[in-house]
This record gives structure tokens, sequence and C-alpha cells, in this order.
């Protein structure tokens, strides 16, 4: 995942790994970083329950092995789901849950640790995804077409960190920062000066800092991070849903500050799906694109 982190590491500051990537968080109270980071744990161990792909005991599987019969769900996954079908209605598809299949057919079957250096094979099977649409939710009753695999990644992610965000804040009436790998979200009052942001993707990639207003969320989508297959024709997880196969590397990274991670989550996948035409899309819009071969594209009000 891109490597969005807060800056300095501190007694105010906690971590661990969690989906492949790394959780952060940050609180303005040191005191109550413990209870803080308990809480997020909590968050992210019900929503790896809810939604995991990987699990064949998630919620989310069973309601895709219902065979197109209608499953009640739980509130937290009608929410998670709720916000991955309305990323695809604001995306205009681009940003579509139903790319499951074409995900597992390029091998990205299994937590993305699990699949670090594997390479692609013949048996990589190429097919676009089916039409969002076709995914009902009424309420809490979820109907999956037959045969369609949802993946909630990207959404599930960034809904989390404005989750656990909220929750810190106002159970504990502190100011916090979560970060799940590129995928950072605020609540509460912010430290002074702002919240420090390091954006870069890997070291020795160009990077700058910048400062969050309380509130305020920034999402980093990339093409180079989860990357497996071969050396000269490598795979990546942000898929074209329109083709099955990963968005061209038109951007190394896109990173998008926005009120909410899972509203700069969806315009940062979206713009890394539109390649070329991303700009038009993220008009306005406090952006940094970074080109393959390392150019940077500032957009809005993202500073210099």
């Amino acid at each position: 995942m891109p490597l969005a982190e807060t800056l300095p590491v501190g007694p105010d500051t906690a971590q661990w790994s969690v989906w492949g990537t790394v959780a952060r968080i940050v609180v303005t109270d040191p005191a109550l970083l413990a209870e803080a980071a308990m809480m997020v744990r909590a968050e992210l161990s019900a929503v790896d329950a809810a939604c995991s792909r990987f699990r064949p005991d998630s919620e989310l599987s069973a309601a895709c092995r219902a065979g197109g019969r209608p499953v009640t769900v739980s509130p937290l996954l009608a929410d998670l789901l709720g916000a991955a079908l309305e990323a695809a209605r604001t995306s205009d598809g681009d940003v579509d849950p139903t790319v499951g299949a074409a995900l597992c057919g390029l091998g990205y079957d299994r937590d993305f640790a699990a699949i670090t250096g594997r390479t692609a094979t013949s048996a990589v099977r190429v097919f676009p995804a089916p039409d969002w649409r076709a995914v009902r939710l009424d309420d809490r009753a979820l109907t999956v077409p037959h045969g369609v695999l949802l993946d909630l990644g990207a959404t599930a992610k960034a809904a989390a960190a404005d989750r656990a965000a909220v929750l810190v804040a106002d159970r504990l009436g502190t100011g916090v920062l979560v970060a799940l790998g590129g995928d950072i979200a605020t609540a509460g009052p912010a430290p002074a000066g702002g919240w420090r942001v390091l954006v870069q993707d890997r070291p020795g990639d160009p990077r700058c800092t910048v400062r969050l207003p309380g509130g305020a969320a920034l999402a980093t989508s990339s093409t180079v991070a989860r990357a497996w297959g071969a050396p000269g024709d490598p795979l990546h997880h942000i898929l074209d849903p329109r083709t099955g196969r990963p968005a061209s590397r038109v951007w190394r990274t896109v990173s998008v500050a926005a009120p909410s991670c899972l509203r700069a989550n969806t315009l940062s996948t979206a713009a890394v799906v539109r390649g070329h035409s991303a700009p038009r899309l993220l008009a306005g819009v406090p952006a940094r694109l970074v080109t393959a071969t390392g150019e940077i594209l500032r957009l809005g009000r993202w500073p210099a």
C-alpha cells in the first residue's frame, strides 16, 4: 500500500499489521492511546468478519454463496456494502464491487501478504466484472447474483478508517488519526498546526508532507505497491471493471484529500482507472498525481 503516514512516531502512536498493510492510530491525548487502539482493533476485526472475501466464514462470503437468494446481513455489512454501491454510482462504475472474480482470475485470491512474489502463469483468467447494478441491497436484505463474487477491498478499508476515527473521537473525546495503509481519516480536534502526513508510495519515490485539519481525510491509490506477476508484465489490484484487467499505469499514485476517506478513496481509485482523463475527474479537488516516470501533477489546492 502507499506509504502515507503521520510523522513522527511517539507515545501518542500505535501501529500493527492488518490486511497486508499497516494500521496506525495517533491521538492528541497520549493517556487515551491504549484504549483508542483497542477500539480500533475491535472495529477492524468486526469489519473483517463482515466483508473479507478471503474468509469463508465472513458474512460477505456467505451472501455470495447464496445462489442469488436474498440474505439478511448485519447493520455493519449493510453499511459497508451501501458505501461500495454508492462509490460505484458516483464513479460511473469505475469503482466496482463486483470485481472479485476478476481479481481471483488474476491470482489475487488470498490476503495480499500471501501472494507477494507470486508469478503469473498461463492459468490467469481475465474477464470483465458484472454490472454492479445487479447487486440489490434493500435495507438489510442483500441479493448477490449467482456466480458474482464481491470485493469491497478499496471502499471497506476507507470506510473502516472513517468509522474507527469517529468512534474514538466520539467515545473518548480526543482528536484522532486512523491510517490503514494509504487510507487516512481524522476526527475530533487536530493538534496545533494540523495532522502532519507524509505522502509517498515507496522509499525513494517522490514524497511530500501535508497538514490535514481535524475531520479531513486523505487517500492514496497506487499501481505499484500491490503488484505481483512476471517482472516484464506485472499485475496490480486496481482493475478496470470494463475489461477485467489492471488499469493502465498512467499514474503510479493518485492522492486525494476530501471530507471523508471513503470519498477520497473513491476519487483516487477512479482516477487510476480513468488514466489520462483523471485531471478532468479531479478538477477542483485537492489531488497529487505521480506519473509512471515520476513527474508530479498537483490539482486543486494541493500544496506545492
